[in-house]
């Protein structure tokens, strides 16, 4: 006998309080629903259930299973509905929340595409560097940049990574010299990102074999833009950290150089991150697989 198939038919014998019973909701016979039970009885080697002829109580043992039994059910259901969504469309409102610079770039072209490709699927995104609580904002998606907190109950998984570079203006070179070491950079000055509207975000650098260094080197210009950030730099007004497929164009067209040759581009991480939970939506999966497929593309 098929032991899932014997499993429901415990469950159900226990949930309604009779062998009848649970024969008539599953349209077996009587006695085939006491075959389920035995088989299971004898295979385990312990009895589940103390029967009369007038009721049946289950034993110590026969109640641990049963809660195991229904835990097992739910899971292979469960499985069972992803086979499903793979035959369905993806539907109903997904809320998502990014940082505003990044998602307006790079993310929402993607989910866009997504919604173009299902039409019963629609979009609430949020652009914003706030970060916002998945639970209780009750979006389905956050997509983060950067280092992650730890959080219990979040699942997180990186989609792609940013290459960040520093340049300047051929024009700031000229007249300032050009960085050749990290070293270089304390004799510079630099223009900021102030993240959130007030922290200032250090430059990263992956040095061999060692934790990752942070310089926060000398500025006058501190911006909550990144795209301001780089008229800043192709104006002259300093050096810029900043992400590769940001200033890409730039760099091809002589508007700005990239500096630090020997320093490869730190690789800053960009991570999904859902709630967790025993069966991911459809809507959520797609999402997902979408930018965990199309953002690497966009980072140069």
């Amino acid at each position: 006998m098929d032991r899932l198939e014997s499993m429901a038919v415990f469950v159900r014998a226990v949930d309604l309080g009779s062998f009848a019973a649970a024969a008539s909701a599953l349209d077996l016979s009587g006695p085939m629903v006491g075959k389920h039970v035995r088989f299971l009885e004898e295979r385990l080697g312990v009895r589940l259930l103390n029967r009369t002829t007038r009721r049946q109580s289950l034993t110590e043992f026969g109640r641990a299973y049963y809660e195991r039994c229904r835990v097992v059910l739910a899971e292979a259901d469960a499985t069972d509905a992803l086979a499903a969504d793979q035959l369905s469309e993806p539907r109903g409102r997904l809320r998502v929340t990014m940082p505003a610079h990044f998602g307006r770039h790079c993310v929402t072209p993607i989910l866009l595409e997504l919604a173009r490709q299902h039409p019963t699927l629609e979009l609430d995104l949020s652009l914003n560097d706030r970060f916002a609580d998945l639970a209780e904002d009750g979006f389905d998606l956050a997509i983060r940049t950067g280092e992650l907190d730890d959080k219990a109950g979040v699942i997180a998984r990186r989609v792609a990574r940013q290459r960040m570079l520093v340049c300047a203006s051929p024009a700031y070179v000229a007249d300032h010299g050009e960085p050749r070491r990290i070293e270089d950079l304390a004799g510079h000055q630099a223009i900021l990102y102030r993240r959130l509207g007030h922290v200032l975000q250090p430059w990263l650098f992956a040095v061999d074999n060692q934790p990752t260094l942070e310089v926060m080197p000398a500025s006058r210009l501190r911006l909550d833009d990144l795209d301001a950030i780089a008229d800043a730099a192709t104006g002259g007004m300093g050096l810029a950290w900043l992400p590769h497929w940001l200033v890409a164009a730039r760099i091809r067209s002589g508007a700005l150089v990239a500096l630090l040759p020997d320093q490869p581009g730190f690789p800053y991480d960009v991570h999904a991150l859902w709630l967790k939970t025993p069966h991911l939506p459809l809507k959520v999966r797609l999402a997902v697989d979408a930018l965990a497929a199309g953002l690497p593309k966009l980072m140069g």
